[in-house]
């Protein structure tokens, strides 16, 4: 009933940039919070990339993408938006976008996005 759809992964050269994006729908009644994780090879935890509160746009970030990544949302569309510049190949994995969601007409829940690749390399 509740989806999150991500798009814009893909292959960049080390100090490249990508932009993804992730569109939740369906029936839902309010966000809680949306974010970014990442699964990296090699690496049995997921980690937490970027969150966003989406009462007040209030945002967390791993240190390792401290001043790379900017996370936004898009009220309108239900959509969060990862900004990711300088790219390094340490930041090569499967990136999941997670939202927090209250769907219509229960209590809020977690949703994860299909996953899409990011691969930095020259």
């Amino acid at each position: 009933q509740v989806q999150l759809v991500e798009s814009g992964g893909g292959l960049v050269q080390p100090g490249g940039s990508l932009r993804l994006s992730c569109a939740a729908s369906g029936s839902i009644f309010s966000i809680v919070t949306m974010g970014w994780y990442r699964a990296a090879p090699g690496k049995q935890l997921d980690e937490l990339v970027a969150l966003t509160v989406w009462s007040d746009g209030t945002t967390n970030y791993a240190d390792s993408v401290k001043g790379r990544f900017t996370i936004s949302r898009d009220i309108a569309k239900s959509t969060t938006l990862l900004q990711m510049n300088s790219l390094e190949p340490e930041d090569t994995a499967v990136y999941y976008c997670n939202g927090k969601i209250v769907p219509n007409p229960n209590g809020p829940r977690d949703y994860w996005g299909q996953g899409t690749q990011v691969t930095v390399s020259s």
